[in-house]
């Protein structure tokens, strides 16, 4: 049996209220109850997930330094967080830019994204997939490439409130879990 899918992902913070607000206030995670049964630490969930929690956070500290991964360390690079519309990732780029969070937009072809930093500097990505039964050849030939993201250019072609494909721009009818890993 292979792994098919992340379950949750945990990260360390300097300060895990600050944190609780920017994941809950800024990105939407719901704080669970009972989620801060362990001192210093707290568990999140992305709304409409069926999983006990999506994200936790553990608190070391203000004294903790940056994150080196990727410049002195190796670590992870960023999480990526997918959105059901781009309505939802133009809701989203109006509050990372409120809460000076944003620092990139992309169009990787298949995928819109949005690119931002945590209050602890970690990065993150929130993307919208298009459906398969969308894409083009011309979609598909841009993924080898990175472009800026006309967020509203693509609003225009695709639609507020279009919904995303799922993993790597399926179609969302009839997906069912799969038992590998698959090509993306």
């Amino acid at each position: 049996m292979s792994v098919f899918r992340l379950n949750h992902a945990v990260l360390y913070v300097r300060d895990v209220t600050e944190s609780v607000a920017f994941y809950r206030d800024v990105l939407g995670f719901d704080y669970i109850s009972g989620g801060d049964s362990f001192r210093g630490a707290a568990f999140l969930r992305a709304p409409g997930s069926t999983n006990d929690h999506d994200l936790g956070l553990f608190e070391i500290g203000s004294q903790a330094g940056p994150s080196g991964a990727g410049r002195t360390t190796v670590g992870l690079y960023h999480l990526a967080w997918e959105v059901d519309s781009l309505a939802d990732l133009e809701d989203l780029a109006g509050k990372l830019t409120r809460a000076d969070a944003l620092v990139g937009a992309s169009d990787h072809g298949t995928t819109k994204s949005l690119y931002g930093k945590d209050p602890n500097g970690l990065e993150f990505e929130v993307v919208w997939l298009i459906p398969a039964d969308l894409l083009t050849d011309d979609d598909r030939a841009k993924s080898a490439s990175i472009k800026p993201l006309d967020l509203q250019r693509e609003i225009i072609r695709f639609g507020r409130d279009t919904h995303g494909g799922v993993g790597i721009s399926r179609s969302t009818v009839d997906v069912a879990p799969t038992t590998s890993l698959g090509s993306g």
